[in-house]
């Protein structure tokens, strides 16, 4: 009977443990596989705030483009006759700027001068009230011009060497010579010489050289640049 006292110890003590280890089982305390599922488990990380710039950009405006200008570039020369066919006009120009010759070929003539604007349009202004209004245009310019208060349409077209515009200005035994020349694209001439500022028809002169001869001297009439 003294043999079964540390038995009945040995049986008390695995019954305790088989009793804690049931009680475990049943209370839940483990760690739950579901996360922040659970009760008591970690909330839900925060989703990321919106962008504040999705409001999209303005679109750029585009300035207006500027016209391109209608003058040429560098030297240019126009060549032709008036409307009722009194008078040749020729105009010289280089960039912006621009001179022009009216002549009879007798004893009219008149020289002018401006500038000329970037949609082609010119006011050329001469001695004693001379005007010319044109506008280029193409290969031509057309417009009017008033010399000695007679206003005559005209159109002069773009002319190539040796057509254009001379001036001779020199002196021939003592006299003051100033001679303008217009040849026009068909060859023929049209021109005034002043001798001491009285007007006379002009001699024909060489295109190819510019040579003329004045009053028996041999001068050089040189293409007009503005």
């Amino acid at each position: 009977m003294k043999r079964s006292g540390p038995l009945y110890t040995l049986l008390g003590g695995l019954l305790l443990a088989l009793f804690m280890l049931s009680l475990n089982a049943t209370t839940g305390t483990g760690n739950s596989s579901y996360g922040g599922d659970s009760p008591g488990g970690a909330p839900p990380a925060p989703s990321a705030s919106k962008s504040t710039n999705d409001t999209p950009s303005p679109t750029p405006t585009k300035s207006p483009s500027k016209s391109p200008s209608k003058k040429p570039a560098g030297k240019s020369e126009y060549a032709g006759r008036t409307a009722d066919d009194a008078a040749a006009v020729s105009i010289s120009i280089r960039d912006d700027k621009a001179i022009a010759y009216y002549c009879n070929g007798r004893d009219a003539e008149s020289w002018l001068k401006g500038n000329v604007e970037d949609d082609g349009s010119m006011r050329l202004t001469g001695k004693h009230g001379a005007k010319l209004d044109g506008t280029l245009a193409g290969n031509a310019v057309t417009g009017k011009v008033e010399v000695g208060k007679q206003p005559r349409d005209f159109t002069a077209a773009r002319a190539k060497k040796p057509s254009g515009l001379y001036r001779a200005t020199t002196e021939v035994r003592g006299a003051k010579i100033d001679g303008g020349w217009i040849v026009l694209p068909d060859g023929r001439q049209v021109g005034i010489v002043k001798r001491d500022d009285k007007p006379r028809k002009a001699p024909r002169l060489d295109p190819e050289t510019g040579a003329v001869t004045v009053d028996g001297a041999r001068i050089t009439a040189r293409p007009v640049v503005p």
